[in-house]
């Protein structure tokens, strides 16, 4: 019996490693073929590309910082080059800089936005008409709990992951008719190095106890991208941290 998702195209960013190499691995698996975005662990990303042909899947490395237009147009092209049409899309890629109120600054608050926010607009505004003349798409964004809470970062990171859970809604309600589904995923406290590294996060948060695991938040992508009938919803991934109504 075919795989929902086979031999589908998608693109994850920022999938060199943690959530966005397990989303990566986690489409492979389900049958996709994925580009996987990196702005500077080439080795890393070829490496995740090795493990998706090992399944049997095609895969390709693309650099990109994807906060910079002119490149997410280069990935886009490099993308249908090598493997077609972008048919799933995974926002992933972002940044965390933990910074106390009172140093925060308009720069620290805008590059958030540059390379948290910005990024999912301009890459979904290039798939988009590919999307919707075939009238079938997959769009995912990968939000936080702190959109949800506020979270361990600061103010500029919850607003960038707010901001992310507001470009679902909105992609979500004029799309729904063409075929095209959008959803956010809101991680919390996943064990990766981002959050690792955060001296704020601790599994003693968290109603469970523990980190999760990147592979938590693959398995909830490719629900969403199998999925015909749910869109404009915010999955939730955070060990009880936060109750979703």
């Amino acid at each position: 019996m075919k795989r929902k998702l086979e031999g589908k195209c998608a693109v994850v960013t920022g999938a060199s490693r943690g959530i966005g190499k397990a989303i990566a691995l986690a489409l492979a698996h389900a049958g996709c073929n994925v580009a996987v975005n990196y702005r500077e662990r080439q080795k890393a990303a070829e490496a995740v590309c090795g493990e998706i042909r090992t399944l049997g899947r095609a895969a390709v490395a693309v650099q990109a910082d994807v906060g910079v237009a002119a490149e997410i147009e280069q990935l886009a092209e490099t993308v249908e080059r090598e493997l077609g049409d972008v048919e799933i899309l995974v926002n992933n890629a972002g940044i965390t800089r933990v910074k106390k109120i009172d140093t925060l600054t308009e720069a620290d608050f805008d590059d958030m936005m540059r390379i948290n926010l910005k990024p999912a607009f301009l890459l979904t505004q290039r798939v988009l008409p590919g999307m919707r003349k075939r009238r079938w798409g997959r769009i995912v964004n990968v939000s936080s709990v702190a959109a949800q809470t506020g979270g361990l970062v600061g103010p500029h990171y919850a607003a960038s992951k707010a901001g992310l859970i507001g470009l679902t809604h909105s992609y979500a309600a004029l799309l729904a008719k063409e075929g095209i589904t959008v959803n956010a995923i809101a991680p919390a406290l996943i064990e990766t190095e981002m959050v690792t590294s955060n001296p704020n996060a601790s599994p003693e948060r968290l109603p469970v106890g523990f980190f999760g695991k990147p592979e938590e938040i693959g398995r909830a992508a490719v629900l969403l991208a199998e999925s015909d009938y749910t869109t404009g919803q915010t999955i939730s991934v955070n060990g009880g941290w936060y109750f979703t109504s």
